[in-house]
């Protein structure tokens, strides 16, 4: 049976949401951010949803991450590809560049983490020392270098709050910690996905020099950096589904 892909919208990725109006379903957690719609990519029928709504109005901290996610497998998915727009703060990359991230830190707080809530009577323990699918993470690098693209393999993803931006002090205890991106998505989205059995990886923009590492406004940076960070992703995503399975028939 072929792997149905689906993608969750993250800012800047708009393009990829369907143009249909989609199907609203509810879940057990509740509705989700949006309609699940049907996209063509390549040869592909892609599912997808945007994170933050349709118009793009839900900040990260109050996105509905478990309903997205179990909207997403009973409608088929099997393989999930989460874009998301991040700022660096290691040398690693620069603003507008594109990367594969392969470890996740959490500073995230409130958000519902688990599908295990105690109304099912199910636990489940999952081991996330790799918290993104390795055999996703290398079908996404695989189709950057048969496209010529230059995207970075591995690196720290730093998950914080929002929706403000960090302070450059808090930027400096990211980087203490080994953080090399900061974003405001990747989880709960990660665990929740591991949770419900659905293979996940992130296609992050890098759109912007973090607090304190650039030379200019941060907003200076994500507008002049993220149509080239854009630009890159759409040639993978393309590349990635027409050496793909079929997807859904």
């Amino acid at each position: 049976m072929p792997e149905q892909y689906a993608l969750i919208i993250g800012s800047g990725f708009e393009q990829f949401s369907g143009n249909a109006d989609g199907e609203c379903v509810e879940t057990r957690f509740g509705r989700p951010s949006a309609p699940i719609k049907e996209v063509d990519i390549g040869a592909q029928c892609v599912l997808s949803i945007a994170r933050h709504g349709e118009p793009h109005s839900i900040p990260p901290h109050a996105i509905n991450y478990r309903a997205n996610l179990l909207a997403l497998r009973d409608a088929g998915a099997t393989s999930v590809l989460a874009l998301n727009t991040v700022g660096v703060i290691s040398t690693i990359r620069d603003s507008g560049q594109i990367a594969i991230p392969d470890q996740v830190l959490d500073y995230t707080w409130g958000r519902q983490h688990t599908i295990h809530d105690a109304n099912d009577g199910s636990l489940e323990h999952i081991e996330f020392t790799e918290p993104f699918s390795q055999s996703l993470r290398q079908s996404l690098l695989a189709a950057a270098v048969a496209a010529g693209i230059d995207c970075y393999d591995g690196g720290v993803y730093a998950v914080t709050q929002g929706p403000r931006l960090e302070s450059a002090a808090e930027v400096d205890r990211l980087e203490r910690d080994g953080a090399d991106y900061v974003g405001m998505t990747a989880m709960p989205e990660a665990a929740l996905a591991m949770e419900l059995g659905l293979d996940y990886a992130c296609l992050t923009m890098i759109v912007n020099r973090a607090a304190g590492r650039g030379d200019g406004p941060i907003h200076d940076d994500v507008e002049a950096s993220t149509s080239t960070a854009r630009a890159l992703a759409e040639s993978l995503l393309q590349q990635f589904f027409a050496n793909s399975g079929s997807g859904r028939q």
